[in-house]
């Protein structure tokens, strides 16, 4: 009886993990995601090279940015990639959406992060220009040109 009772919860614990097989995500970037106490996701495409920003430096950047709904990347609003312009701001200084100013902090000269930020770090209850409507979360793809 005890050999049934081992077995029969060993076929449970085999059933079990293939099962879970079968519903854990697809995503190899899954485990790579970083989720911050103020709820910016962020992964790290390509890790750069050299010292890392900091609030206080002028940070030169590369971006496409995207609404992002129901884990899926929308309508691209804005790209500086397609403009063929870099744009430039002092990191820190609270001259860009709060997910900028906290999810390029820490990227190297080179380096490629994808962030998706929460509407409270991004434009919130307002919206902007008639093209990101209120309280969208959004996606960007930034590249880190260099630190000045």
């Amino acid at each position: 009886m005890a050999h049934l009772y081992r077995l029969q919860h060993l076929l449970t614990a085999v059933l079990l993990a293939a099962a879970m097989v079968f519903i854990m995500p697809n995503d190899s970037n899954a485990q790579d995601t970083i989720t911050t106490s103020s709820g910016l996701r962020y992964v790290d495409n390509a890790p750069g090279a050299g010292e890392a920003a900091k609030a206080g430096d002028k940070v030169v950047v590369h971006y496409t940015g995207w609404l992002y709904t129901d884990g899926e990347k929308g309508n691209k609003f804005d790209s500086s990639v397609d403009r063929n312009q870099t744009f430039d701001f002092p990191l820190g200084a609270g001259r860009v959406i709060g997910g900028w100013d906290e999810g390029v902090a820490g990227m190297r000269p080179g380096g490629k992060r994808t962030l998706i930020i929460p509407p409270a770090l991004g434009y919130g209850a307002s919206g902007a220009g008639g093209v990101i409507p209120p309280n969208a979360t959004l996606m960007f793809d930034v590249e880190l040109i260099e630190i000045r």
